[in-house]
């Protein structure tokens, strides 16, 4: 490069330029020169191996070589070349300016950095892109370990920039940030909690891309559509996303759905409220009315049979109908619950079925239904649910029972 540039200054200065002037034009000449040069050099490479890249993604099976050329990953290869002859020629112009020299030399090498994080980058997206359409990790937070992996690259870069700014050796510079590790610790606090996170999450398998989560701490009751280092994003049911700490997941107490949704059933567990005033012992005229419905005449009938033969052995005095045994309204009612849960066609006969009657209290005596819907699907749920506590709602009355309800008072004006 010297004795080039030796030949333009013997030129110029057989035109008559002063000798410092033909120097300076003739650097200018070549730094010209050169940077056409290159930048040629860039195109030309950047369109071979875009073209290779194109003719070996349309004969290959795999998706990943077209999400590298989406993501200009051959763009990024091309720029090695162009970089290795700008770093090598370049700073060679200006070898009777040692500062300048120095100075471009530093500049073209962060340049340089700030590719390979570039190009890294590119590298890093395609295989975050690729990795979600494999079905075994379409569901494991890709994202999460993408983001560490650029984490450690943009760290890397950034000390390698102030290394080669402060003319400090890479190692040694690494060496020397022991002493501040205590504040990177600080700075990173929130990266390194959503790291180890992310981590447990994965191996427990406590949380997938896809769950259906309820977090009553961050207002969140929906599907969980990504999981990064830092955050889990949440669909909610209202087309609203909420944004939970990665390591919330860990440190707080909340409900994954997914267990309902690889099971047979949906569990229902709901309850009527029954006024306990209108709780009573049947007379036979009451199981004579009652015996109609057919859904448990036969248990009528049967029932009726093993009281009044109990009652005739052991000489119960009937004038009394509290004497002896009885059937009741409530537990005709049960059973009556208990057999249209077994008989409704979208209940899941192979899991629990019950009917059961909860703990008394103010508002009433509680009869439990649950069983569980062979239909999961969330619409489909709530309609087998209304289905089922209309008929029950309406049927009440004809075991002469009452529903309880809250009275509301109402202030009478004087």
């Amino acid at each position: 490069m010297k004795h080039i540039i030796e030949l333009i200054v013997q030129l110029l200065t057989s035109w008559g330029l002063p000798a410092n002037v033909a120097t300076n034009l003739s650097i200018t000449i070549l730094f010209i020169g050169l940077t056409i040069l290159i930048y040629i050099i860039d195109l030309i490479l950047k369109k071979i191996i875009r073209a290779t890249f194109t003719k070996i993604a349309h004969k290959s099976k795999t998706d990943f070589d077209d999400i590298m050329l989406a993501n200009r990953v051959p763009s990024s290869m091309a720029q090695i070349v162009p970089f290795i002859l700008t770093y090598k020629l370049i700073p060679n112009l200006f070898y009777d300016f040692e500062k300048l020299q120095g100075f471009i030399e530093k500049t073209i090498l962060v340049v340089g950095i700030a590719l390979t994080i570039w190009g890294l980058r590119n590298v890093l997206n395609s295989l975050k892109i690729y990795f979600k359409t494999l079905s075994f990790l379409k569901d494991k937070p890709v994202d999460s370990y993408i983001q560490v992996f650029m984490i450690f690259v943009w760290l890397t870069g950034v000390f390698a920039t102030v290394a080669i700014v402060s003319g400090i050796s890479f190692l040694e510079f690494i060496a020397g940030l022991g002493t501040i590790s205590a504040i990177i610790i600080l700075v990173f606090r929130d990266t390194i909690l959503g790291f180890v996170a992310s981590i447990q999450v994965s191996i427990n398998d406590m949380v997938r891309i896809g769950d259906w989560i309820s977090f009553e701490k961050f207002g969140a009751d929906g599907d969980v559509i990504e999981i990064n280092l830092a955050t889990v994003k949440v669909q909610n049911f209202d087309n609203t996303i909420t944004t939970i700490p990665t390591y919330a997941l860990i440190s707080d107490s909340f409900k994954n759905w997914r267990g309902m949704d690889e099971s047979k059933g949906r569990r229902i567990k709901r309850s009527l409220n029954i006024r306990m005033q209108s709780v009573k012992n049947l007379t036979q005229a009451d199981i004579l009315k009652i015996s109609k419905i057919q859904l448990i005449s036969e248990y009528i009938l049967n029932r009726s049979e093993d009281i009044n033969t109990y009652n005739e052995t052991h000489a119960v005095d009937k004038s009394l109908l509290i004497n002896g045994r009885n059937l009741t309204n409530i537990g005709v009612f049960r059973k009556y619950m208990e057999t249209f849960i077994e008989q409704h066609s979208a209940i899941n006969k192979d899991m629990m079925i019950m009917v059961r009657q909860l703990q008394p209290s103010a508002q009433g005596l509680p009869i439990e239904i649950y069983a569980f819907s062979s239909d999961k699907r969330w619409a489909n749920y709530e309609f087998i649910i209304a289905d089922v506590f209309d008929h029950m709602i309406a049927s009440v009355n004809d075991f002469d029972l009452e529903i309880s309800e809250t009275p509301v008072f109402t202030a009478l004006k004087k």
